[in-house]
């Protein structure tokens, strides 16, 4: 893959929340199912997902920085021969005197990949290594690309993080577990579910796509509802059934309650990042019937009495 910066079109400096904007706008346009006719765009959009995976992965970005690793994520040449992304060494920092190696434990596994591995790749009993120097510059086969996948999921489901299943490319289908705080945009990775390569298999993006409801609305991660209630229950209270995304459940109604009165039921709504789950806001909506005459009647009678002026805080 070319460079991830300039994929992206951003400079290398750039912003998560510049990085999160230019991926954002690429991908509306290049979007598989805005572009069935044009293969190109689909192997674009995997990259331009590649590319925003990589720079959105603080470890990777600042080891792509470095040039230790490719714009695949695959490892460059080591000690700093052959260079790397942005003209820097592979792993050597100057001053430290110490060298790099990804995380990987036993550095005799590195210099076996290196040079061959097996007991030829080091002298028995000497310390030294055979097989002369041929090995550096290396690198490891590359991985195959990324595969790209939209994944549309119900308000109530991501709500309630409910699993989702999902068609692979090649007719397989998995079960995905929505994380906490899931919303539009959310991506998930599933290892070596992408396309196949000299380095093993690439990995399926999923990116969710959380849709609108009939009745419902999101607000961070509570759920707002509009509920509407009789005259009757409004003024003299009462007790009824609410819909939540967890379902139905009994709600009291205060008495002399009006319209706009916003109700609390605590943990009926989104899961948070960070453990809990948010609210749903119930919203009363009083709802008067229609072509009544005995309540035109008794609202008439009552006028004369009704001295107050509710828009009088107003200042109207």
């Amino acid at each position: 893959m070319a460079d991830p910066y300039a994929t992206l079109g951003v400079a290398r400096g750039a912003s998560e929340a510049d990085i999160k904007k230019a991926y954002r706008k690429l991908a509306k346009e290049l979007h598989p199912d805005r572009n069935k006719d044009n293969p190109k765009a689909a192997e674009r959009f995997s990259q331009v997902t590649q590319a925003y995976d990589l720079l959105t992965d603080k470890d990777k970005r600042a080891r792509f920085d470095r040039g230790e690793i490719d714009a695949d994520g695959n490892p460059t040449a080591p000690f700093g021969f052959g260079g790397g992304a942005g003209g820097q060494g592979g792993g050597f920092r100057p001053g430290g005197g110490q060298f790099d190696f990804g995380g990987q434990g036993d550095i005799g596994d590195i210099f076996e990949g290196l040079f061959g591995g097996g007991a030829g790749a080091r002298q028995q009993g000497g310390g030294g290594f055979s097989g002369g120097f041929g090995g550096f510059g290396r690198r490891q086969p590359p991985k195959g690309a990324n595969t790209a996948y939209r994944l549309q999921v119900s308000f109530v489901d991501a709500a309630t993080l409910a699993a989702q299943r999902i068609t692979l490319a090649d007719g397989s289908t998995i079960d995905l577990k929505l994380p906490p705080g899931v919303e539009s945009g959310t991506q998930m990775r599933l290892s070596g579910k992408g396309q196949a390569g000299p380095g093993g298999n690439g990995d399926a993006i999923v990116t969710v796509e959380v849709q609108p409801h009939g009745f419902y609305t999101r607000d961070g991660d509570d759920v707002r509802l509009d509920l509407p209630v009789s005259l009757s229950e409004a003024v003299l209270g009462a007790q009824v059934r609410v819909p939540t995304p967890d379902g139905a459940v009994m709600l009291t109604v205060p008495k002399g309650s009006t319209s706009g009165k916003v109700l609390r039921l605590k943990g009926r709504g989104f899961h948070r990042k960070g453990g809990g789950r948010g609210d749903l806001l119930v919203t009363l909506m009083v709802d008067l019937p229609v072509g009544d005459d005995a309540l035109v009647e008794f609202v008439r009678g009552w006028q004369d009495r009704d001295k107050g002026n509710p828009r009088g805080r107003m200042g109207v």
